[in-house]
């Protein structure tokens, strides 16, 4: 039997050396880095930022808090900063077609200069109109226009009246119009006259009322196209006016744009526009004798202005845009509507821009999850990255669900890098379920969740809590103040050769730290203010393991920490409740009887068991077998159970506590209850890894420590776990004292020695272990249950049960 000894207490807490460490204080350090041990992800935020082709945007892998957006922005910082800056948009009225606004490209600072100019030119237009409108000069002209069309109609009105007259007809106005009246001695014979007449001389006179008649029928007929005629004459004469007095204001905004074609392109669009308006309204208003101001009032000014979209006038680098609430219109734009007289309306001028548009020709950041929560938002981005344009449309446009007219402003075309910021399980998703995200982000960058804990990373570690404290502004931190935060970030790993890369944890412990040197007046973080914080911080979220450790206590849960019994074993399990991560004990418990060499696991048959856990209890099996039963057939019917365990069961690392118990049973060995037990174990026996071992072992220090430490009690864990101490400093004082004891196994044989104090037998060449050891004693058990098996078969098969005869009849 080969002594076991526990571990030394520098094996169970590894320290920062101080000495490593070359500062008094913070404080005496420069800004350092915001990442520790990361070259490969950040050789893969390079690449992504750099190379240039599409489909190459990048997506961030790693934990929240990990520094994953920090890294990034500040490489596109970098990379931003060489670049030149994006172009400006803006959106002007198509005058063709007014429910496609069209969009201007213009240099950066030139589309404000635009929105400014036109803003300036509708203002100045109203008064350039009505000044020339109301100027004498039109007022004279267009009398001169209705003075001729008068004297034209008067004209032909008297030329056939004094022709009608000479064949003694009159020409005579009526309040119904004109008509002719025959004619005696240059007056109109009355009706009572006419009767009295010769009746040739009637048909004389009827016979010319009718042709002088006809004549002013198509005279009349002649009076509208001389009218129109004269509507023309004012409407040239309006665009001529309407020329003069805005074609300055056009030639004057022309000067500051002779470098860019379409902007001069839209001001002959705005001059076409304001011609044909301007001189329509102008026409109606001369043609009704009313003045000229109303009609000028009546051209909308919105129609010229220049909704600036995008702007980077004060922009110095290519742009970063950071979607904090990625909604399908704050990704791609939204038209705005409002209400007037119970109709919903727009414009061009309501067009507002999404990130899309903002981080144009530069960078585009987003939470991958907050994307995907969003309706149609992740199916919007993949369009446009696709499709290599920003389209804005409504989501009723969209899904073809729109119930009013909207705008359909013309598409921007997209340059842009998008960089998608989430966890591992989400990347995997979509790469397995969505076809076109491999297309569109073909860079990864994976972040480590734990850092090596070198020498040089712990020094780059002290920068980086310096960069964290200064950043957060909260006051400098001691040398030891450093060291007990590094020790606390290698616990948060999870692992003594390694340090926890989440930043977030990091800071939270920064605040709180700062808070309590500032009640207690210290000039700089000490180690104390770490170590009160991280009480505060356990005893906040203590409450359910607490309750866990009453219950213990006060005998709900049973668990024994002295005596001994065959068959019952303390595991250790580790619960995760949000933020609380604690381990306790649980008792296992096994019986073994003769049968077909089936091994029942309670846990799964009532469906609390789940698959990784159901994967131990099976390894357990094909243990037994190949190391007791040679090729007789493993006989016996055993069952293990987690005592008082009423929720969901998952994992392997309490198959070693399993196989214990279980071999116990066989054995008839009572194991130590002052000892407790994790790992799994594979079908050699061998002992492996598991996670959480400081909660275990802390979750049964703390029953033992309630109870009474009598030096006896302790924990064994898997060897390849040494290297994961990180336990708390009443753990390793009480280690360091002899009162607990940890200790590494390697196999299970080992843990069955620890547990019973009995040898537990090497197997020689032939596989038999020595007589009286644990090994010996299961094979021996086994193999009288294959015995008893094989002799029940035997008389079963002597003493077969009679069977009934048939009726004969």
């Amino acid at each position: 039997m080969t002594e076991i000894k526990p571990l030394e207490a520098q094996q169970l807490y590894r320290r920062c050396d101080p000495g490593l460490l070359d500062f008094e204080t913070t404080g005496q350090l420069d800004d350092g880095t915001d990442m520790v041990g990361q070259s490969r992800a950040a050789d893969a935020v390079q690449f992504g930022i750099d190379i240039k082709r599409p489909g190459y945007n990048l997506f961030v892998l790693g934990a929240p808090g990990s520094g994953r957006h920090a890294l990034v922005r500040r490489l596109l910082e970098t990379k931003a900063a060489a670049e030149p800056v994006p172009d400006d948009w803006c959106y002007v009225n198509n005058f063709a077609e007014p429910d496609k606004p069209r969009l201007l490209k213009l240099p950066a600072g030139r589309g404000v200069q635009l929105k400014q100019d036109m803003q300036q030119f509708v203002s100045e237009l109203p008064t350039a109109i009505s000044a020339a409108f109301e100027s004498d000069d039109y007022r004279s002209h267009v009398e001169a226009i209705h003075d001729e069309f008068k004297k034209r109609e008067e004209t032909a009105l008297r030329e056939l009246g004094e022709d009608s007259g000479k064949h003694g007809i009159a020409l005579l106005g009526t309040p119904q119009g004109f008509a002719f009246m025959p004619m005696k001695d240059e007056r109109t014979i009355q009706p009572d006259e006419f009767s009295g007449l010769p009746e040739e001389e009637q048909e004389r006179f009827g016979e010319l009322i009718r042709q002088y008649g006809a004549r002013l029928h198509k005279l009349m007929q002649q009076f509208p196209r001389w009218r129109r005629e004269m509507q023309g004459q004012i409407r040239k004469l309006s665009r001529d006016t309407m020329s003069l007095a805005v074609g300055h204001l056009i030639d004057d905004l022309k000067e500051h744009y002779t470098d860019l074609p379409n902007v001069l392109e839209f001001f002959d669009q705005v001059w076409h526009d304001v011609l044909d308006i301007g001189a329509k309204m102008r026409e109606d208003g001369a043609e009704g004798e009313t003045g000229g101001a109303e009609a000028t009032g009546g051209i909308s000014a919105q129609r010229y202005l220049a909704n600036l979209l995008v702007d980077h006038g004060n922009a110095r680098a290519a742009p970063i845009i950071y979607e904090d609430n990625p909604t399908y219109p704050n990704l791609v734009g939204r038209v705005e509507q409002v209400a007037h007289l119970g109709t919903l309306v727009t414009n061009f001028t309501m067009i507002k821009p999404g990130a899309l548009h903002r981080a144009n020709g530069g960078y585009l950041i987003l939470d991958i999850e907050k994307v995907l929560s969003q309706p149609y938002a992740w199916a919007g981005l993949k369009r446009a990255l696709n499709s290599g344009r920003v389209s804005i449309e409504s989501l009723g446009q969209m899904i073809g669900w729109a119930g009013t007219q909207s705008l359909e402003p013309e598409a921007m075309p997209l340059s842009i890098k998008v960089v998608l910021v989430g966890e591992r399980l989400l990347y995997y998703l979509l790469k397995e379920y969505d076809p076109e995200f491999e297309e569109l982000f073909k860079v990864a960058a994976d972040f480590e969740d734990a850092v090596l804990r070198s020498a040089d990373n712990v020094r780059l570690y002290a920068r980086l809590i310096n960069t964290l404290a200064r950043n957060n502004q909260v006051h400098a931190l001691t040398r030891d103040a450093v060291a007990r935060l590094i020790e606390h970030c290698a616990r948060i790993a999870e692992d003594a050769e390694r340090l926890s890369s989440s930043t977030r944890r990091i800071t939270d412990i920064l605040h709180e730290a700062d808070h309590f040197a500032a009640k207690a007046g210290h000039a700089a973080i000490q180690k104390e203010d770490i170590e009160q914080a991280l009480a505060a911080q356990r005893r906040r979220i203590d409450r359910i393991p607490g309750k866990v450790q009453e219950a213990i206590q006060r005998d709900i849960l049973l668990i024994s920490v002295e005596g001994s019994q065959a068959g019952q074993v303390n595991g250790l399990a580790v619960m995760d409740i949000g933020e609380t991560l604690f381990g306790h004990p649980m008792r296992i418990t096994a019986t073994a009887r003769l049968g077909d060499g089936k091994i029942i696991d309670i846990e799964r048959e009532a469906q609390l068991g789940r698959s990784i856990h159901s994967k131990g209890v099976m390894i357990l099996s094909s243990f037994l077998g190949q190391r007791y039963t040679g090729n007789a057939p493993l006989s016996l019917s055993a069952t293990l159970v987690f005592e008082q365990s009423y929720g969901p069961v998952e994992g392997d690392s309490a198959s070693l506590a399993e196989l214990c118990a279980l071999l116990s049973v066989l054995a008839a060995a009572p194991i130590r209850q002052t000892l407790a037990l994790t790992g799994s174990v594979n079908q050699f026996g061998q002992v492996q890894a598991i996670g959480g071992v400081n909660e275990k072992i802390e979750g049964f220090f703390d029953v033992c420590k309630a109870r009474g430490l009598n030096g006896e009690q302790g924990v064994l864990i898997p060897q390849s776990n040494v290297k994961h101490l990180m336990l708390r400093e009443d753990v390793v004082t009480a280690c360091s004292a002899g009162e607990f004891h940890i200790y590494a196994v390697t196999d299970v044989d080992q843990a069955m020695e620890l547990l019973t104090g009995m040898p537990a037998g090497a197997l020689d060449k032939n596989g038999v272990a020595p007589e009286g050891s644990i090994n010996h004693r299961v094979a021996t058990r086994l193999a009288e249950f294959a015995r008893q098996r094989r002799d029940f078969s035997a008389n079963a098969k002597r003493s077969p049960r009679k069977r009934a005869k048939p009726d004969a009849a």
